[in-house]
């Protein structure tokens, strides 16, 4: 396998390619939205300005794509009221999600012109290049660099060159003030710092959108690492998808869910990380459960965390100081063998993933460095959890790649997707898993293109309605990530044939056994409670077709296309006799000759004439366009 292919797919790790036009359309959507929210920013704010001197209310009303305002000049009218409530736009009351994260009308507004005015400096309305659109996301803030990130990996949204762009975002930030820090700290623990910490160093160790390091040395003498949260911005990014919400419903009205796929579900899964990646709590515990892992390999490591020390927004953690892998002169001057590390590295993670089900998933080089003859992995906010069923099945899907069997293939993709995701055509899933053995399947598993083999795996799983769970995603995204990183530091190392090895050198024929028993008796056990359910409700049946109470809906699989041709020819049969109705009795009209006449024909005559002339036209053009479209 040649290191220029894997390079090419290494953020190829995608759900599926699409048109280009899809982000066109995108880009297109955006804009409506954008120039039709400017206009209520741009009345709102003039209202906003005349409240200091009159008082006056607000009442805005946005229903799909008509804006209406209405104001009121009222001097006893109270702002502070009026702003618990919120746009139209936004929901026509205030719900739990903003009283949750005290999101007001006002501070709507103000985000929401921000991100209008970005967006024209951007010229959206006359689309975007891949470059531009990064650039912009980074200009409108945190959220929507995470927002490009996840793109990133959407590809059935964006086309792949855009997928490739926005993986080159980065969520670095300009520093916060330390005195920020500190009472920040003196916030959430409710006392002052220096009655927990002998000395913070003012000087952060690394500075991010979402948070801020600092080094620190507490009374009882550890040193130790204080992760801070940024004041607020759980806040401004609970605000920012309020508002990306909006915008996705708008979008899938403005354009068909045909060209943008899923745009709210992408904006959920935005906030369900954003949510566990700003709970710091989440990330002591991930420490906590990855330092018992690694007290199991002497050559694995993580910071230890301070439990009691651990809030929602505040995370403290042992501080190590290593050589990140990022540097690997260093590491060869300090001693260390690149290729050792880089196999430990990948054996280990294979141990996390197929043996352990617990692992990090975020390998970038910036989360891995050598301290003391260890391999440490910092940064465990981002972890993903496997299954024993998963973790076989994977496994199962690797090796009948290498045996070129298409069915055991099929037979995983399937338990990967679970009982209810059974493809309409068996034979064709087939077939398309045929093409994808024959490419990967006849290459040695030990330069197998992973991250090749996965894009294709889910673009086919795609095709057939198949939905491969979000944890199975997961791991594609973190090898990948992780693969990225040995090409590019370590070259030497080859990951899939360390992972091969793993699988077939990491368990004996005993411990197999008694997985495959411990397999079988959660089988047994769910198809028991469903034979179980089954009985029950086919005793109901039973009682309800005796008592004449038993309806039976039935589907037919593919009738749908013959249905809507049988619609259509009956559509146009209607409108042709209303067309023949017409000119018979415009006909009828014109020889009895009433009035008024115009033209020598009478007015009544006249419309009907021109009305089945107009639909005659319509018929012939809609079977002449359709036609055409049926020949491409």
């Amino acid at each position: 396998m040649i290191k220029g292919d894997k390079s090419h797919h290494r953020r190829a790790w995608r759900f599926s390619l699409t048109e280009s036009r899809s982000v066109s359309v995108f880009c297109h959507a955006l804009a409506r939205v954008a120039v039709c929210c400017q206009g209520v920013t741009n009345i709102v704010n003039e209202l906003l300005m005349q409240n200091a001197s009159n008082k006056a209310t607000l009442s805005v009303q946005v229903k799909e794509t008509n804006i209406m305002t209405n104001t009121n000049t009222n001097p006893q009218t109270d702002w502070s009221k009026d702003s618990l409530e919120t746009l139209d736009l936004f929901g026509p009351r205030r719900d739990a999600f903003s009283e949750r994260y005290h999101l007001t009308r006002r501070s709507k507004i103000k985000r929401l012109a921000q991100i209008a005015g970005i967006a024209r400096q951007f010229d959206v309305a006359h689309g975007l290049t891949p470059v531009k659109m990064r650039l912009m996301l980074e200009a409108l803030g945190p959220t929507f660099v995470k927002v490009g990130q996840i793109l990133s990996m959407r590809s059935e949204i964006l086309p792949q060159s855009f997928c490739d762009e926005l993986a080159k975002l980065r969520a670095d930030a300009d520093p916060m003030p330390y005195q920020t820090v500190v009472e920040t700290l003196a916030h959430e623990y409710g006392r002052p710092v220096d009655e927990i910490f002998e000395h913070i160093d003012p000087t952060p160790l690394g500075s991010a959108s979402l948070a801020q390091v600092h080094r620190a040395t507490l009374l009882t003498g550890e040193d130790v690492a204080v992760k801070v949260q940024r004041p607020g911005v759980r806040e401004t990014m609970a605000q920012d998808v309020s508002i990306m919400r909006s915008i996705a419903k708008v979008a899938t009205k403005v354009v068909s869910t045909a060209q943008i796929v899923d745009l709210g579900g992408v904006v959920e899964e935005l906030w369900d990380t954003f949510e566990s990646e700003t709970d710091f709590l989440v990330e002591a515990r991930n420490l906590a459960e990855f330092k018992r892992f690694c007290s199991s390999y002497r050559y694995m490591d993580c910071p230890k965390p301070y439990p009691d020390l651990c809030t929602e927004h505040v995370v403290v953690m042992d501080y190590i100081e290593g050589i990140s892998v990022s540097h690997p002169d260093q590491l060869i001057a300090a001693g260390y063998d690149l290729k050792e590390i880089g196999t430990k590295l990948v054996d280990n993670y294979a141990t996390q993933v197929l043996d352990v089900g617990f692992f990090h998933a975020d390998l970038h080089p910036g989360n891995v460095m050598v301290a003391g003859g260890q391999i440490v992995l910092l940064d465990l906010g981002m972890t993903g959890r496997l299954n024993m069923k998963t973790r076989q099945v994977m496994k199962q899907m690797i090796f009948a790649v290498a045996k070129q069997d298409s069915p055991a293939l099929a037979d995983g993709l399937l338990r990967f997707a679970g009982a209810d995701n059974n493809p309409e055509d068996y034979p064709a899933l087939l077939a398309d898993l045929d093409t994808i053995v024959a490419e990967y399947g006849t290459v040695d598993l030990s330069d197998l293109d992973i991250a090749a083999f996965l894009t294709a795996l889910t673009q086919l799983a795609q095709r057939h309605g198949i939905e491969v769970p979000s944890s199975v995603t997961t791991v594609g995204r973190a090898l990948v990530t992780l693969e990225g990183l040995l090409d590019e530091f370590i070259p030497d190392v080859n990951m899939i044939e360390i992972i091969s090895k793993h699988i077939e050198s990491s368990k004996s024929p005993q411990q197999i056994a008694t997985d495959e028993a411990k397999s079988l008796v959660l089988e047994s056990h769910q198809a028991l409670h469903g034979l179980l359910s089954t009985l029950a409700e086919a005793k109901t049946a039973s009682r309800m077709l005796t008592r004449g109470q038993l309806r039976i809906n039935m589907e037919l699989i593919g009738a749908e296309e013959p249905m809507n041709k049988l619609s259509d020819m009956v559509n146009r049969l209607t409108m042709a006799l209303i067309v023949v109705g017409l000119f018979v009795g415009s006909s009828i009209v014109y020889f009895a000759g009433m009035k008024p006449i115009i033209f020598g024909i009478p007015v009544v005559g006249f419309m009907g004439y021109v009305v089945a002339f107009v639909l005659s036209v319509w018929i012939v053009g809609d079977i002449y366009f359709k036609g055409r479209k049926k020949k491409r």
